[in-house]
């Protein structure tokens, strides 16, 4: 898989980009707030339909003007064209010229994994941060899971707009009840299932860049301990004095774990950040294993961060992308690019919202 062009209008510093690219190594050359991270934004919001710096629609659009546009080529065991328009009048997706009706017939089409600065949140933001890592990765690589998803985070709302109020109806709460403990199942088991899978591609990454400092393990913490109906009835009197639903999926935790003590509370920022990359590097081969073949791996000013030994124990999973003949676009500034990667990769200038390629 490789995204073969990209087209932006209007997108963040890019009044009008168009740039063609062929599998490989994609290294974007320029001094900062010049557009690098943009490029990498917009191709993310194409697989996933959100910003990775977790930001709204508004936030993309050019200064003064209205709307941005998004669009690319794809090409993997199809060719696929993708285009997305937005503004706060009209919203638009696209794939193949048609209209997308259903979010499980789009997500898939384009597979990335980003590492970035944000990604320290994995380790150090909330519990939510790292389930929506894993509901991702879930997403990316089991059809029926988003829909699973978006079910059960309705009749979560549905139920505790209930709870809210003064007098529930206590029928319609059963039922909410019925149909979160219906999907919670599934939802936790999808994410037991993950997760013994997971850990071992994580430690292994971790080990490679830490040079086996520390044994790292992932461990997934339900808030559901054995019968999630029945602990969601015992929970009733504590649910109406907090006016919300304290059990189920939308609670659980995944707990990183270095020698067995909480990495958040315990690890050093250098052992957090070699984390964080190590959790992405996990993604990437989890994908690659499912799918056969490679996710684009879209890489923001993480090497300049990493000293020469941690750098080597990223390399082998760039040189795996790149002899799979997968994808990987990385910013750097000219003085910061791993010299270790070699000479067999694609340079682009980036200079104020322009893309350049150097020959």
């Amino acid at each position: 898989m490789h995204l073969a062009h990209l087209k932006l209008r209007d997108f963040r510093n890019y009044a009008r980009l168009d740039a063609a690219f062929s599998p490989g190594f994609h290294l974007l050359l320029g001094d900062n707030a010049q557009g690098k991270t943009n490029v990498l934004e917009a191709i993310y919001l194409m697989a996933t339909l959100r910003s990775f710096r977790g930001v709204g629609g508004a936030h993309m659009v050019r200064h003064g003007q209205k709307g941005y546009f998004v669009g690319g080529k794809v090409v993997g065991r199809g060719d696929h064209d993708i285009k997305i328009y937005w503004s706060t009048a009209e919203k638009k997706l696209s794939l193949d010229n048609r209209p997308v009706r259903k979010l499980t017939d789009y997500l898939g089409v384009l597979r990335v994994v980003i590492f970035c600065t944000e990604d320290l949140q994995l380790i150090k933001g909330t519990a939510r941060a790292r389930r929506r890592f894993v509901d991702l990765l879930l997403t990316q690589t089991q059809s029926k899971y988003l829909p699973l998803l978006q079910r059960y985070t309705l009749a979560l709302r549905s139920r505790n707009a209930l709870l809210k109020q003064r007098a529930p109806d206590e029928a319609a709460l059963d039922s909410f009840s019925e149909e979160l403990v219906r999907l919670g199942n599934e939802i936790i088991r999808l994410r037991r299932e993950l997760t013994p899978k997971l850990s071992p591609l994580a430690r292994l990454a971790y080990r490679r860049i830490s040079n086996d400092a520390e044994e790292l393990r992932l461990d997934y913490q339900s808030s559901v301990k054995s019968d999630f109906a029945v602990e969601l009835a015992q929970s009733r009197r504590r649910e109406r004095a907090y006016r919300s639903t304290l059990i189920g999926p939308h609670r659980d935790e995944f707990s990183l774990l270095l020698n067995d003590r909480s990495a958040a509370q315990f690890g050093s920022e250098g052992q957090k950040r070699t984390l964080a990359i190590a959790l992405k590097m996990a993604q990437a081969e989890y994908l690659t294993g499912i799918h056969g073949s490679a996710p684009i791996l879209l890489i923001d000013d993480v090497m300049g961060e990493l000293d020469v030994k941690r750098r080597g124990g990223f390399l082998p999973l760039l040189e795996r992308t790149h002899h799979s003949r997968g994808q990987v676009f990385m910013t750097c500034t000219e003085e910061n690019w791993p010299r270790e990667l070699g000479r067999d990769l694609q340079r682009w200038e980036v200079r104020q919202g322009t893309l350049k390629k150097i020959q």
